[in-house]
């Protein structure tokens, strides 16, 4: 089947309307695009958080209770990791670890994160294509009145209490971007590319930091559309609300439209928020952005894929 959709996402809620778009479209149609400036390496392994949130949501195997992880997952190595006495803020469990410990190879084989990702998902009995935005490592640093941090740092260990100051994405300059996706992006046969709500300063600019995307996606012959990642003045899930505050940015979809403006074609507002259309100078669609269960991962994928077949028929 030859990929219709391609979606730029970050975790937990960009793999939520991912998910969605997954189940309105043909096996094979869609491909995501995710983040990997979260990527890092602990206890000697190479750990894709974006990545692997969206191949376990992708392929069923998600954990629900927790909001992150592998489903159905036990912690024996976490047990023992503590009793050592050694570093435990960031969780990993054993089916989990596995992961890390088959990538981390493959890499130190030479190996590339879009071939290995490529068999995870084939394993996974998973028809969409998941890719990395770039093989090359790129780390999100933020920056903060306590110093710079990693990604991780700020995001698991201090739960993002510290202030935001400033976020920069190390290596980017050099790195290239996903060559499958941006063929996927001069593609004759795409129908619309989706930016899903992640977070705009967190997941989704360390992919268009990477010199091609941007480019790519502005050259776009299909329609690329935004969704809001805020509703009524809030994030759903995650800081991207505080961070806007702490870097001076008006807390409103509106904000989020003008950030990527020259890349999108059409923006989704939650209907929370349609007074704020008329301070988006593109078309926008409103719909419901809550993503609680199936059905409305669903609906709001449906809403963006026929908001993308509009805008071609305009």
């Amino acid at each position: 089947m030859t990929v219709s959709v391609l979606a730029l996402s970050g975790g937990i809620g960009g793999a939520k309307l991912a998910l969605g778009l997954q189940a309105v479209l043909n096996p094979g149609e869609l491909a995501v695009a995710v983040n990997t400036g979260d990527d890092f390496e602990h206890l000697g392994l190479a750990i894709c958080p974006d990545v692997d949130t969206a191949l376990y949501t992708l392929a069923g195997l998600s954990n629900t209770e927790l909001g992150w992880g592998r489903g159905e997952e036990s912690w024996n190595f976490m047990t023992e990791l503590e009793r050592l006495g050694a570093e435990s803020w960031f969780r990993l469990g054993d089916k989990d670890l596995a992961v890390h410990i088959e990538r981390t190879r493959r890499l130190a084989a030479g190996e590339t994160l879009t071939r290995i990702i490529e068999d995870f998902a084939k394993q996974f009995a998973l028809a969409t294509r998941v890719l990395p935005m770039s093989d090359d490592p790129v780390r999100t640093l933020v920056e903060t009145e306590t110093g710079v941090l990693s990604f991780q740092e700020y995001f698991v260990r201090l739960r993002c209490a510290p202030q935001v100051k400033g976020i920069r994405f190390e290596g980017a300059a050099s790195a290239r971007a996903s060559a499958a996706a941006i063929a996927l992006l001069g593609a004759e046969s795409l129908r619309a590319v989706v930016i899903c709500p992640s977070n705009p300063y967190l997941s989704v600019d360390p992919i268009l930091s990477v010199p091609g995307w941007r480019s790519a996606l502005a050259s776009c012959a299909a329609p690329v559309i935004a969704v809001s990642p805020l509703i009524a003045g809030e994030a759903v899930k995650g800081p991207t609300a505080k961070i806007m505050r702490e870097l001076a940015l008006e807390v409103s979809p509106a904000t989020v439209a003008r950030h990527y403006a020259g890349l999108i074609d059409g923006f989704v507002l939650d209907h929370a928020d349609a007074a704020i259309a008329r301070e988006i100078d593109i078309p926008v669609r409103l719909a419901r952005t809550l993503m609680r269960n199936t059905e409305h991962k669903k609906r709001l994928a449906e809403e963006v894929l026929g908001f993308a077949d509009f805008l071609i028929r305009r």
